[in-house]
């Protein structure tokens, strides 16, 4: 079953990937202009129809993909990034057994459960129900969709290693760690029991914003296959024709959907990765609703620190920091060359931007990074491909509202609220002072040298002045303390800064007394 199902996934992927290849070809040689646009987009739709037809897995890898600007063409991305995971639901009757089995006796757990899903997605569907007097939401999992997901991640990771052979050969920098995250992914959203501890970590997180609202879970009804949460009704997010109805304030609200998500980002380290439209509603007074936790993205305090630097490099117009953190990211293959990365970095911000980094939008900074990954040999690392994801989605959802909005000038005030540019530039000198650390490491091979300069010099000064005796000391009680210190830096911070300060004060004392 697996060897048939592998030969039709083949034949329905091979024509689109090689046309993806040719146009990828095309696209970098061009630096993505004079492009024939209509054909890259018919080609786009073709990938989009073949993951719809061939089921979840492929539907989902599809929504990843629509994420990786280091893969796709622009035009591919923004095709792709439609595909909502919106699939038709499976009977009730199919879906009854599962809630009764997890959960009880419908009749006896709701007041009512309407039989007709809310909507329907790759693994799972909603049904609107009535608990207790209140309207709840129940999430149950598709009858079968374990089984099936497991065989066609075989079918893919079959398929994969030959797929690569039809693409260039930085792609596989790429494909790998996607891969590996994918993976992980789809089976953390099979899970509902983890659904819903990611939801109660992100809203216990956004409290203090009155700006969003989540759902609260029913934990009595909510099991591994079954998820049921309190109904907020809204209207969809990009639902512009509703919004302006109701006299909500569009630019506000896309600014407001920025700073939920990239707060989440980058304050908190776990952060809502799927924030496609059918996943955000407004509220009557502009507040946002927020649905659908499965696919949850999450950054070590370390890897969070890192992006913050790199996001205040682009915005400070800085290509030697910017590539640095992009090195520390994991964003760069292991053979770069930094001098062509600097320079292509500074040349397209020149060429792209030509203003102040407060005018820069959305648009153009997502085009720099579109443009930049296609042209040198980037990666993105398996724990930023959720991160790309999230943004690129965002980014969609104001071009929707075409509205008045300075991305950076919404990351500067995010950034300042949560104290974060402290933050990043403390993490800055820690990683200044662990650079000099290591290379006192590699000092230590030169030790017997400098011992010898150190013994020929205190010979020749005890022939010197009292004064100059003195500035010696002082010198080498000054180094010993500082070189101490960084040392002590590498397993104590906090000694470490505070010793090689005490360096200073001591070498500064020695000198007034000479002068004395």
């Amino acid at each position: 079953m697996v060897l048939v199902r592998t030969i039709h996934v083949f034949i329905k992927l091979i024509p689109v990937i090689l046309a993806l290849k040719k146009d990828r070809i095309l696209w970098i040689s061009q630096e993505g202009k004079n492009i024939d646009e209509k054909r890259f987009r018919r080609n786009a739709q073709r990938i989009l129809n073949t993951c719809i037809s061939l089921g979840p897995v492929f539907i989902k890898f599809g929504q990843w993909l629509s994420s990786r600007a280091d893969i796709l063409p622009q035009p591919y991305l923004e095709e792709l990034s439609k595909l909502q995971d919106s699939v038709p639901a499976v009977s009730f009757e199919k879906i009854k057994p599962i809630i009764e089995e997890d959960i009880g006796k419908i009749e006896e757990k709701f007041d009512r459960l309407d039989q007709n899903s809310l909507s329907g997605a790759s693994l799972g569907q909603v049904h609107l129900a009535t608990k207790n007097g209140h309207q709840v939401i129940v999430k149950v999992k598709r009858p079968g969709i374990e089984k099936q997901v497991e065989k066609d991640l075989k079918v893919l990771m079959k398929i994969i290693p030959f797929a690569m052979k039809f693409v260039d050969p930085n792609l596989r920098f790429s494909i790998i760690p996607i891969m590996k995250q994918f993976v992980e992914s789809i089976h953390e959203e099979m899970d509902y029991s983890k659904e819903s501890e990611n939801l109660k970590k992100i809203k216990k997180n956004m409290e203090p914003y009155d700006n969003v609202v989540i759902p609260e879970v029913h934990d009595d009804y909510s099991t591994k296959n079954v998820l049921t949460m309190e109904y907020i009704p809204g209207i969809k997010v990009t639902n512009i024709e509703e919004l302006d109805k109701k006299g909500i304030d569009r630019q506000k609200l896309v600014i407001d959907v920025h700073k939920v998500f990239f707060t989440m980002l980058l304050r908190h380290s776990i952060f809502h990765a799927d924030p496609h439209p059918g996943n955000i509603s407004v509220k009557d007074d502009g507040t946002l609703i927020l649905y659908d936790f499965g696919m949850i993205g999450r950054l070590n305090n370390e890897t969070r620190l890192r992006l913050v630097r790199l996001y205040l490099a682009l915005v400070e117009k800085n290509p030697p920091r910017t590539v640095n953190a992009m090195d520390e990211l994991g964003m760069l293959a292991p053979d770069f060359n930094r001098e062509v990365i600097e320079q292509g970095i500074n040349m397209s911000i020149k060429s792209m931007y030509g203003k102040k980094p407060d005018e820069m939008e959305v648009e153009a900074l997502m085009t720099l990074a579109n443009k930049t990954m296609s042209k040198f040999p980037f990666k993105l690392p398996k724990h930023l491909a959720l991160y790309l994801r999230m943004s690129t989605i965002i980014e969609g959802i104001y071009h929707t509202h075409k509205v008045d909005f300075k991305f950076i000038k919404v990351l500067k005030q995010i950034l300042e609220e949560e104290s974060l540019i402290k933050d990043a530039y403390i993490e800055e000198i820690k990683h200044s002072f662990k650079r000099f650390a290591k290379t006192l490491d590699d000092t230590l091979t030169i030790a017997p040298e400098i011992k010898k300069f150190m013994d020929e010099n205190r010979i020749l000064q005890q022939k010197s002045k009292q004064g100059s005796n003195t500035l010696l000391s002082g010198s080498i009680l000054s180094g010993a303390v500082f070189f101490g210190s960084a040392f002590t830096f590498q397993s104590n911070e906090i000694i470490g800064v505070t010793g090689m300060i005490a360096s200073a004060v001591i070498m500064a004392i020695f000198a007034a007394f000479r002068k004395r």
